[in-house]
Parts: C-alpha cells; structure tokens; sequence
C-alpha cells in the first residue's frame, strides 16, 4: 500500500511523529511518498527504500492511495485543500492542539495503520462550502469564510441575504459563514452552534455584533447566502480557513453555499463525533478532582 505524507517541517512533534511513521511503514512493508522539500529538512540526508520523493506536494498525492496528514487542524484544513482534487481517503494524526478533524493520536499510529491495511475503517464524507464572487471568482473552504474588518478599527456594515430574501445588516466586526465541520472552529469561539457533520446547512454567525440581540443563523444550504458590502467604500478582509485573500473592494457581492466538493475523512473504529466533543470540550470532567 502507498501513503501520501503531509505535513508541518517546522513543527517538532509532527517531526517525531513522522519518523516513527517510517519506522511503522518500514515494518508493516508501507510505500511513503512525500515531498523533497519536506524530506530534505528532517531527514539529514538518510533516505530509506521504502520513501518516494517527490518534487510537489501534488505529484505527493498522485502516487498514494491514502494521504495522511500529521499535525493540527491548519495541517489537515491544507492537506483537505490538495486532497479535494484526487478524492483520496484522508487520515489525521494529531500532533497539534484540539484538532477536531485529527481523531488518531500519536501513540495509536501503528494500529490505525494496521486497521487501514485491512480495511477495516470507514469514511466520513465532508463537504466544502464555495464562495462566487461577482466577477466570477470561486473559492473553497472546509470550515468557514470570514469577512472581517480590513485596516481599520472601526466597526464594519454587511447586509445579508438568503435566496434573495432579506436577513439582516450586520453592523459588527464581521461576520463568519461555516460549515457544520468548520462549527467547532472560529464559530464555536463566537457563540454559534455546533452543528453535526454531513447536515446540509450553513452557520451566519456575527462577530461582536453592536446591537447584542443579534444572533446566529442555521440556513440550508442548497441556497445561496448573500453577503454584500454595503456601503462599498469600506475596508472588508474576506478570507478563507484562515487564508487570507483579497479585500473586497472590487467585488463587493459574494454568494455562498454547500460546494459539490468533498473530503473523505477516514474514521477508525471507536471513533465518534461524539466522543471527539466529549474529549476536546471536556464534556463531563470535573475540574475538582484535579485538585
């Protein structure tokens, strides 16, 4: 079998994890393929028979079956944007902080290698929302779309729309459009819901709202969300998973929905959603018997 290998050179514990990765496919008789750039800076030179370099992280992912991706979430949300044009099942090893979208831990890699060898997983389907500007441009993320105050401190107006029908004119720092994977995200940090994956819904949430009875919103999302700057005069940072991409200057009106564009997550047995909130969110700890 052949790995597809993402990850962050400059982020130790990923390092560690990956070299005890080598050790788990050289045992198991395991075909790891990843980048020269990244090999060249962990490696020290000692490459193994059984690792395939190469040039791009795209030719990477061309010559594996599975990509796995080690690190946090930012490691995943990358992998998950190069994964969506070869559609191969997606594993990831947390080496991070939460990593909501990272159920396999370090310490349980060599069996969740063992369970993929025998097929023994399950895949997780995981839209992308799409953002079309009115110039035609189309961008993709897995959490959320934020559009956000631009080089000011001032508070900024956006007007909402779904499918033509009048929301709302947010007068906030901005406002946050996500996806149920992305609700654990930057939604969840500003009061919006979390939202089970594979519902076909969108999450507006605003950010810092002026007027305080301003709430999120669950929209489906077989519509479009409309969100215009409006005046258009207004410094608006539109962004992406956390990539920033242009201030909306030119193209003040973006529409918004659920994308045909997917992931497949690989979930291990005895994995959950469920018990993935529980652990992340301490759900039911007490704090006082660590006292």
């Amino acid at each position: 079998m052949h790995l597809s290998l993402l990850f962050n050179p400059t982020n130790s514990l990923a390092v560690s994890t990956v070299g005890e990765l080598y050790d788990y496919a050289e045992k198991l008789g395991l075909s790891l393929h990843m980048s020269e750039q990244n090999f060249a800076k962990i490696s020290n030179g000692l490459k193994k028979p059984h690792i395939h370099l190469h040039k791009t992280d795209h030719e990477v992912l061309l010559h594996g079956e599975i990509t796995v991706a080690i690190g946090g979430d930012g490691t995943i949300l990358r992998a998950a944007d190069l994964v969506r044009s070869v559609k191969h099942p997606l594993l990831g090893v947390n080496s991070g902080r939460l990593g909501y979208l990272t159920n396999t831990q370090r310490n349980n890699l060599e069996s969740a290698l063992h369970d993929i060898m025998e097929g023994n997983y399950d895949l997780d389907k995981r839209f992308f929302i799409e953002a079309e500007f009115s110039n035609g441009d189309i961008f993709y993320a897995l959490n959320e779309f934020v559009f956000s105050r631009g080089r000011t401190v001032s508070m900024i107006t956006l007007t909402a729309e779904y499918d033509g029908a009048f929301i709302n004119r947010y007068w906030a720092d901005g406002v946050i459009v996500s996806s149920p994977t992305g609700s654990t995200a930057y939604n969840l940090s500003t009061g919006g819901p979390i939202v089970l994956p594979r519902t076909n819904v969108i999450v507006l949430t605003p950010i810092n709202p002026h007027t305080l009875t301003t709430r999120p919103l669950v929209l489906p999302s077989c519509k479009n969300l409309t969100i215009k700057v409006e005046p258009i005069d207004q410094e608006v940072l539109f962004s992406g998973d956390g990539n920033n991409y242009e201030l909306l200057e030119d193209s003040p009106v973006v529409d918004i929905r659920q994308s045909p564009q997917y992931i497949q997550l690989i979930t291990l047995s005895g994995q959950s959603y469920f018990e993935t909130l529980r652990s992340k969110l301490m759900w039911g700890a007490d704090v006082r018997d660590k006292r």
